[in-house]
């Protein structure tokens, strides 16, 4: 075909569509009932407009009204700083898989640095923007991510905002230093027997802290001065109930002793009025390493508890550890030790669990073929013919970037969503990489084979096997009488193979 001569089959008019050959920029009567996703955010940090996510969302959901979209979604980070580069914002991730879904073809957001405040924020949305034609709606504009010229301001007003929040930061660490210098705390959450700032002692809470390091020197442990704290109706800084580990941050916070900590370093005196006395706290001190020297001598060799990481609560949803060692061996809610409404003492005999477990495993390794599947996955005669068509309209945009009819941007971008497509058809027959973990486990002979792992002692890599195989043990309570195991509590939960 020449340079001159214009296509008419379908494969190059979808071609065509996707270059956007005179394509003109969309408009409301376009977007009529289109479905859009709502994105609010608001950090601690002190931006110029710490709009609240509230109203953020009440001025997108007009836009969304004014522009005739629908809502489709609302996805919110309060209090998550975007400009933190390995801050993790669950609304945001939610936001880029249902755009790469394909459920939305608009975004709102107050102002676009709520929605993104470093470069490759925006350059993984205008990726996906490059399948999904996705516009970005602020309160005062829009910006049609396909478009080049709607690209280079986004990217110049992200830089902005990125620049601006790397001067926030600066300004941030430089006054922290300056805090340490002057002895004054470091900003943060209240700590227990203080006013917010840290300066001022708080008199009710400070009896409080004294009470729990007398007690705790005259011998009583974590978990029964909890107790006595939560039979006396006293409460954390936060307002809960107390716990073995409130208790000990307690004995263990610096700034009750006066003591200025920067950067995990002891740095001085801060100029704050202290709870504990220079006495009391280094004999705290003392007692602290000294019961915990005693601890460690009396413990036996740790036993391997073979299902670590997958046993569950049921009544809790949270996990179960390991514990008892050799002696007692089972694994306990993690809610044990809890002082609160909230405390479970769910318990499962170790050995009994773990035998029947493996049992469990080994009859499924005796199934699985050595790829790690109960049988082998096949595309349907429809996902065959889509891959086809697909691997056709891949050729057919070679031949018209080798005709030089479409510029290399373009051809490079239209094929990478052609081969996306294909590779999201493909992904129906991959297994999870299962070979590795499971080498030599699987078929006739997975029975002999594990027994050799026991022999050998890696519990390590039969752990791993585990955790492949079964997504969660989950632990009912019992029905039998003290003293007897019941099978029927344990439900597995098994990955898909």
């Amino acid at each position: 075909m020449g340079m001159g001569e214009t296509g008419t089959g379908p494969g190059q008019a979808r071609i065509r569509r996707q270059a956007r050959y005179g394509r003109k920029r969309a408009s409301r009567e376009d977007w009529a009932g289109q479905s859009a996703a709502i994105y609010c955010r608001i950090s601690h940090v002190a931006d110029e407009d710490q709009t609240g996510v509230d109203r953020q969302e009440r001025i997108c959901r007009e836009v969304v009204r004014r522009l005739g979209l629908r809502v489709a979604h609302v996805f919110v980070d309060n209090n998550r700083s975007a400009w933190k580069r390995d801050r993790k914002r669950k609304g945001w991730d939610r936001l880029l898989e249902v755009a790469r879904a394909g459920e939305v073809q608009h975004v709102v957001a107050y102002h676009p640095d709520r929605l993104m405040r470093q470069p490759k924020d925006l350059e993984e949305l205008l990726a996906i923007s490059d399948d999904r034609d996705i516009t970005l709606h602020g309160q005062a504009n829009q910006r049609d991510l396909s478009d080049p010229d709607d690209r280079f301001f986004l990217r110049i007003e992200v830089a902005h905002a990125c620049r601006s929040s790397d001067d926030t930061s600066r300004r941030m660490k430089d006054a922290m230093v300056d805090r340490a210098n002057d002895g004054k705390p470091h900003p943060g959450k209240r700590r227990f027997g203080y006013t917010p700032d840290g300066m001022s002692i708080v008199e009710a809470e400070a009896e409080v802290a004294r009470d729990i390091a007398a007690r705790y020197l005259d011998g009583a442990t974590s978990i029964q001065i909890a107790a006595v704290l939560n039979e006396q109706g006293k409460v954390t800084a936060s307002g809960r109930p107390w716990d073995e580990f409130s208790v000990l941050a307690v004995l263990d916070s610096h700034h009750a002793a006066g003591i200025r900590v920067f950067r995990g370093e002891e740095i001085g005196q801060g100029i704050w009025p202290a709870i504990f006395d220079p006495g009391t706290w280094a004999e705290i001190r003392d007692r602290r390493s000294y019961r915990a020297a005693a601890h460690a001598a009396t413990r036996t060799p740790a036993r391997f508890f073979l299902l670590r990481g997958i046993v569950t609560c049921k009544r809790c949803g949270t996990r179960m550890a390991g514990t008892g060692g050799h002696v007692s061996p089972g694994y306990l809610c993690s809610r044990k030790y809890r002082t609160d409404e909230q405390k479970c003492s769910r318990r499962i005999n170790a050995p009994a669990l773990e035998a029947f477990v493996t049992d469990a495993a080994v009859d499924l390794l005796t199934r699985l073929d050595p790829s790690g599947q109960e049988a082998a996955a096949t595309l349907t005669d429809a996902d065959q013919a889509a891959i086809e068509e697909d691997n056709a309209e891949l050729a057919e945009l070679k031949a018209m970037w080798n005709a030089r009819e479409i510029k290399s941007r373009e051809y490079r971008e239209m094929r990478r969503t052609v081969e996306e497509r294909i590779k999201k058809v493909q992904r129906k027959t991959v297994v999870r990489p299962a070979v590795e973990v499971l080498a030599g486990l699987t078929g006739p002979h997975a029975r002999a084979a594990w027994d050799a792992l026991v022999e050998a002692e890696e519990y390590e890599r039969m752990n791993a096997v585990l955790r492949f195989l079964f997504a969660a043990v989950v632990i009912d309570e019992s029905r039998v009488p003290r003293g007897q195991f019941d099978y029927s509590r344990i439900h597995i939960d098994q990955n898909p193979l």
